[in-house]
């Protein structure tokens, strides 16, 4: 498994250096200031890949960029709307550009509007460490009382309802104003951050798209870009809904196991990946992670490690970034199907059998707290659940090796 580390470029405070010694073999990076219908230009990717490539002193950091997280996909073409086929277009060569420089792997995503979505970025656990939370009750007032959608009251129930506008009542005004800016917090490090008006106008443009046309409109992109990256040497894998389940009325298509078989099966080509999330996965108490990694591990192109905890198993539910080995996953299942599947590679003589990881989100510890870094990316946090997520990997390794694969 290569360990790798996501960095959003030289305005991260966790910067080349810190993802040196924390040992990490590689980097996940994107151009997170070129909007989503912007071809990203041969200049422009070389820039990343020489930031990477240097430490503060101008030595070399002996890192390279090894995944592109994300190459955003517009509103547009997952709605089909204006000019989605330019956008495609301008995605395609994004892909040969980015092949050009040596990169063979992209994620991306296909929700609606919204990244992530916490109520929390900075909720305190009981030891003083901090972390990202959804809380159902939280988003409910967001919706009802903040957003002030129009049928929101039909999509929760009537305790529930009454539970967040009691609640929103209490909520002093600094709160409210929290709320409202990690709901719409957007995608992170990118430029497209909204605000309630632009969140409101957004869910207008998709209130005639369900879920059958926002799968449809996924699959006639992947029809429309796989066969390009496969030509240029390109894996594509899609990160699942963050958190899986539908919200202000916007529909998901990546939140289950069959969400990814159809997907799959839709266009059945090896280059058409996914990108196996445990947290985001791991939240929908029907997704059995280290199965789906034994059933699906052929198509599975990167990884992210990260735990979550649910707080009910209704969904939609409340939940929280848990320590890397302490939540609803089975983490040590999960690397063992991981390293499992690696084998299967490296006897079949795949080149890509050592598939990319990294050590997803992570709690605030230590001096995390001061630093106030990217929401979920703390250096110390993340660092500890890289440590503790090697210690399985060297573990199960050493047995392997002694029981042959």
């Amino acid at each position: 498994m290569k360990q790798t580390w996501r960095w959003f470029g030289p305005h991260d405070l966790v910067s080349i250096d810190d993802i040196c010694q924390a040992g990490a073999h590689g980097v996940v990076s994107a151009l997170h200031h070129i909007p989503s219908d912007v071809v990203w230009t041969p200049d422009e990717i070389a820039k990343r890949h020489s930031e990477i490539a240097t430490m503060k002193d101008g030595s070399a950091s002996g890192l390279t960029w090894d995944v592109v997280e994300s190459l955003p996909v517009s509103e547009s073409i997952k709605r089909q709307v204006g000019p989605w086929r330019d956008h495609i277009d301008a995605y395609k060569q994004s892909l040969r550009n980015l092949a050009d420089s040596g990169i063979s792997i992209v994620c991306y995503n296909f929700m609606p509007i919204l990244d992530w979505t916490r109520t929390h970025l900075n909720w305190r656990l009981s030891n003083g460490a901090t972390c990202m939370r959804f809380d159902l009750v939280d988003f409910v007032a967001f919706d009802l009382c903040i957003l002030g959608r129009a049928g929101a009251e039909n999509d929760y129930p009537a305790e529930i309802i009454a539970e967040a506008k009691t609640r929103f009542n209490a909520m002093s005004e600094d709160r409210r104003a929290e709320l409202e800016r990690t709901v719409a917090f957007g995608l992170p490090g990118s430029v497209e951050n909204l605000t309630l008006d632009d969140l409101r106008a957004l869910l207008q443009t998709y209130a005639d798209i369900d879920a059958d046309t926002l799968r449809a409109n996924l699959v006639a992109f992947l029809e429309e870009v796989v066969p390009v990256a496969r030509e240029v040497g390109i894996r594509m894998c899609c990160h699942p809904d963050d958190p899986p389940f539908g919200l202000l009325g916007l529909p998901r298509v990546m939140s289950t196991e069959a969400d990814y078989a159809f997907v799959m099966q839709a266009v059945d080509i090896p280059e058409n990946g996914i990108t196996l999330c445990s947290g985001s996965l791991g939240v929908h108490p029907g997704n059995d992670l280290p199965g789906m990694m034994k059933r699906w591990g052929s198509r599975v192109h990167f990884i992210h490690l990260r735990n979550t905890k649910r707080e009910g198993q209704n969904l939609p539910c409340s939940f929280y970034e848990a320590e890397h080995l302490d939540g609803d996953t089975d983490m040590v299942s999960l690397i063992e199907q991981i390293l499992r599947e690696e084998a299967l590679r490296k006897s079949a003589g795949r080149p890509d059998w050592n598939i990319p990881i990294r050590p997803d989100h992570g709690q605030d510890i230590l001096d995390d707290l001061n630093r106030k870094g990217q929401p979920g990316y703390p250096a110390i946090g993340r660092l500890k659940g890289l440590a503790e997520l090697r210690g399985v990997m060297t573990a199960l390794s050493a047995r392997f090796d002694r029981l042959g694969g």
